[in-house]
This record gives structure tokens, sequence and C-alpha cells, in this order.
């Protein structure tokens, strides 16, 4: 039998672009906490904000974005349109950050976490913006096509990362440590990664567990900007 592989759709080119426009709530206030939360890539392919695998079961969109909510974020969230492409939905979410940084939000009251394919879109993002201070989440999106892509392009990810995936992930999506080396410029800051030991493998990210929405709430209430660079957990 075939390996499954981290389904992320890579491939940059042709561009597919997502709907233009910005995402609701766009008056900012430099006191708010602001969360752009990117989701996997099997609400795309079903067009529904609970769609179900049949290997981990229902994807809770809502739950996790009310998860954050809850928390204190406000929230910048959408459901993605089929095969959208990963760079040109990247430039849409800097061009969101942007504006949100000329309101006058400070940057380490912006996260973008993105899981699996949102990840990789986070990823993009973060090269894009090259804020050092900016918080950026990986969940379970470290699949070694992406930073061959960013390699290719000539590009170096940046902000403070916080890079989390389950040890028993068989999808190829597991560290970023050995890339995020490789691909590291002048404007990282922090990086911190955990690897949760939950045996869900890529099913971490179908709803909002505590293990890991818990240190993204943190990383994005500036423990990113003072973890420094640490090892992982």
């Amino acid at each position: 039998m075939m390996k499954r592989v981290c389904v992320l759709a890579f491939a940059l080119f042709p561009l597919l672009f997502a709907p233009a426009g910005i995402f609701p709530g766009s008056r900012a206030s430099s006191a708010e906490k602001f969360l752009f939360y990117l989701h996997g890539k099997i609400i795309e392919d079903q067009g529904i904000p609970r769609p179900r695998s049949e290997k981990f079961g229902y994807y809770e969109y809502e739950k996790i974005v009310e998860a954050f909510r809850d928390r204190g974020f406000t929230v910048r969230s959408e459901i993605r349109p089929p095969n959208t492409e990963v760079l040109a939905y990247a430039e849409k979410i800097a061009g969101e950050v942007n504006r949100l940084l000329q309101s006058g939000v400070p940057p380490n009251h912006i996260t973008v976490a993105g899981a699996s394919k949102g990840g990789v879109i986070a990823m993009f993002t973060s090269a894009l913006l090259q804020n050092r201070d900016i918080n950026f989440v990986f969940l379970a999106s470290c699949h070694k096509a992406a930073f061959k892509n960013l390699q290719d392009m000539g590009t170096r990810i940046a902000g403070n990362i916080l890079s989390i995936y389950d040890a028993a992930d068989d999808t190829g999506c597991g560290s970023c440590q050995n890339f995020a080396a490789a691909v590291r410029g002048k404007n990282l800051g922090s990086y911190r990664e955990i690897v949760l030991h939950l045996g869900l493998g890529h099913g971490i990210l179908y709803r909002p567990l505590p293990e890991w929405v818990e240190p993204v709430v943190a990383w994005a209430n500036d423990e990113g900007a003072t973890a420094g660079n640490t090892a992982k957990n």
C-alpha cells in the first residue's frame, strides 16, 4: 500500500486566486490581538465547515475558531475555495496583515496560525512579510516539498515561529527544525517546536485539542517574542 502523504497542494502555478476582499471585521484597534486561522485542505475539498475524514473523523473548523475567540482573540478566518493556490493566498493574508500594521496594530499582536496546507500558506506569508515580530504557527505542516518550494524561490521564513506536530503523523508532516535552518533568514525571531505524543497523527488538527490550542494561545500572547531559540520538547 502506498504511504499516505501530507496533502498540501504545493504546486505554485498556474495561479488559482482566492476571492478578493478582506476578512470580516476590518476595523482594528491597537489593543486587540488578531489571530488568522488557516484551515487544512479537507475543508477546501469538501467545501463545508465540518468535513469528515474516514481516518480522522470530523474537522471541527467552527469549534477551532470559537476556541480562539473564547480566549480573547479577534479571529480572521474563512473557508478557502477548492484548489486555492498557496502563494496567491499567502499574498492575500500578507495584504491583510499589512493593513492591520498600517492601522496601528503592533506586529506582536498579530498571529498567523495554519494547519497542514494552511500552515504552508502561513510559511509563505511569513516569507512575504519579513517581519521579525509577527507570530506564526505551523501545525502539522512541515513537509519537505514546502521547504523545497521556499528554497527554489530563494526566500526565507521570518517572524516568531512555533511548530507543532504529533509524533505519530505518517503523512510526511513532521519536524520543521532541519528545514527551518535551511530557509531561515535574518528576520527569524524566536523558534520553538513542540512534539505531541497523542497517537493521533495528522488528526490532531481536526479538533481544538488543548495540547495544541494552549501553546498557540501562549505563543500569540507574547511568548513568541520572549522564547528565544529553543529546542523541541
